[in-house]
């Protein structure tokens, strides 16, 4: 993904991190609601309407409401499906950020072009399963879970595991006990690692599904991730890093409290810890471990959500807020003040930067003329997000995987306007981890320590074996 970025003086550390040309400037820099949904009769209005001066006049005007705050709340014998097919991670790395060629809405110098009202990503999303909406409040049958549901026909519950078109559950691989927090697939090794509440990490055969090695490592596990042939787990007080071709084992002493969050970009490990600080370690070489070089401070809650791209790192902390840092100078950029609870999830795609909540808002924000980022679109789920993916298919289309805390996963067509939604995972309990894998694979961990291997463009079933 090639993004340009704009120089800016050194006395004033902004960048252009993505490029959004044409915004026009009102009493404020947040878009109007009720312009993107049509509505706005105000003129002047004293927020931004993207593509034209002139308001609509053809709707009464609106009382605006402010939603209700949500709860604050934080994000807490073996049978199935034989394997249908292999899934090997090749000797390849395995990209931290999807790397989206989109040519919808950007114009031939990479940058964002002018859209119509009508094509503005909306809450009033089109739902493209079977041409119906699928807000539907219906949770996923334990009894038929288990095999044990008696009244199939006049059950209200869903006996499926899932609903859509374009993917299916290659099986599912039960060891933790407790909730899957991260999910890591290492370069030049055939082997699936997954990381779990229930202290331990585990590490499966990308053959055969089976658990080779169960890890104890004495305390919760935060997080899980993968870079080159490392592997890092985020702990209580420290980081735990392997190496799969050296068999080095590595313990990173730094961090106040667990670890919820972990990425890698410009030869750095980047950590976002329980107390709000974000720790830094440096690769010095490819064979030397990483040594701590930095603490970044700003954050007053826990850090749960980071993500390298456009030469930034971003970071979604329990105090409602998103931090911009220069991955050069270490220094905050920007903070992002646009959630009323929890940012659990950030993802750059494309030319955005997307993030969720469990204020049930996911946020697109894209940056205006002088390099700050601010929302141009919003959607609205049912319930709050809990994490967020990207994921390419066989035919070089993206989809948007969003878990909710509905026991769902919602896949979105990419790029679209409308947020397309293509199908939907049904859990017994939250999801709360997504990765992707190699080609066409993704991977869903949930709350009872579930976790499920996916592939897309495979024949779709909605009712496939239960565990």
């Amino acid at each position: 993904m090639e993004i340009k970025t704009e120089s800016r003086p050194i006395e004033k550390p902004r960048k252009m991190v993505f490029n959004r040309s044409g915004s026009l400037h009102y009493g404020t820099n947040q878009v109007c609601g009720f312009w993107l949904a049509g509505k706005c009769n105000r003129n002047p209005c004293r927020f931004r309407h993207v593509d034209s001066l002139k308001p609509r006049q053809d709707q009464p005007p609106q009382r605006q409401t402010q939603p209700k705050r949500p709860p604050r709340t934080s994000s807490n014998g073996q049978r199935g499906n034989k394997f249908r097919s292999t899934w090997r991670n090749p000797d390849l790395s395995n990209p931290k950020i999807l790397a989206v060629s989109s040519t919808e809405g950007v114009g031939a110098e990479g940058k964002m072009v002018h859209v119509t009202k009508n094509e503005v990503l909306t809450s009033r999303r089109a739902c493209s399963v079977g041409g119906s909406c699928q807000k539907s409040q219906k949770k996923l049958c334990p009894y038929w879970v288990s095999g044990n549901c008696v009244d199939g026909e006049k059950c209200k519950d869903l006996h499926s595991l899932f609903s859509g078109s374009g993917f299916s559950l290659l099986t599912k691989l039960q060891k933790h006990s407790k909730a899957v927090t991260g999910i890591a697939l290492p370069s030049g090794s055939d082997k699936l690692f997954s990381s779990s509440k229930d202290n331990s990490v585990c590490v499966w055969d990308c053959h055969t599904g089976q658990c080779v090695v169960t890890a104890e490592l004495g305390g919760e596990i935060g997080c899980l991730i993968s870079e080159g042939p490392w592997v890092f787990a985020g702990l209580q007080n420290a980081a735990q890093a392997w190496n799969i071709k050296s068999q080095t084992e590595l313990v990173l002493s730094g961090p106040n409290g667990l670890v919820h969050a972990m990425d890698v970009g410009e030869d750095m490990l980047f950590g976002g810890v329980q107390d709000g600080s974000i720790l830094v370690w440096k690769f010095t070489s490819v064979s030397c471990s990483p040594e701590p070089v930095a603490f970044l401070m700003g954050h007053r809650f826990a850090v749960l959500s980071l993500v390298v791209g456009a030469n930034c790192l971003y970071s979604g902390s329990e105090d409602e807020s998103i931090r911009v840092w220069d991955l050069k100078t270490l220094q905050c950029l920007q903070i992002l003040n646009g959630h009323k609870n929890f940012v659990t999830s950030v993802l750059c795609w494309d030319k955005f930067l997307l993030s969720g909540s469990l204020d049930n808002r996911l946020k697109v924000w894209a940056a205006n003329e002088i390099g700050d980022l601010e929302v141009v679109n919003e959607v609205e789920e049912d319930n709050g997000i809990l994490a967020l993916c990207g994921i390419e298919d066989s035919q070089s289309k993206h989809i948007l995987l969003v878990s909710c805390r509905d026991n769902t996963v919602r896949l979105y067509d990419l790029p679209s306007y409308f947020f397309a939604e293509r199908g939907r995972i049904y859990a017994q309990e939250e999801v709360q981890t997504i990765a992707v894998g190699c080609g066409p694979l993704f991977f869903t961990g949930g709350a009872a320590g579930e976790l499920s291997v996916w592939k897309l463009h495979g024949k779709a079933i909605g009712s496939v074996g239960s565990s």
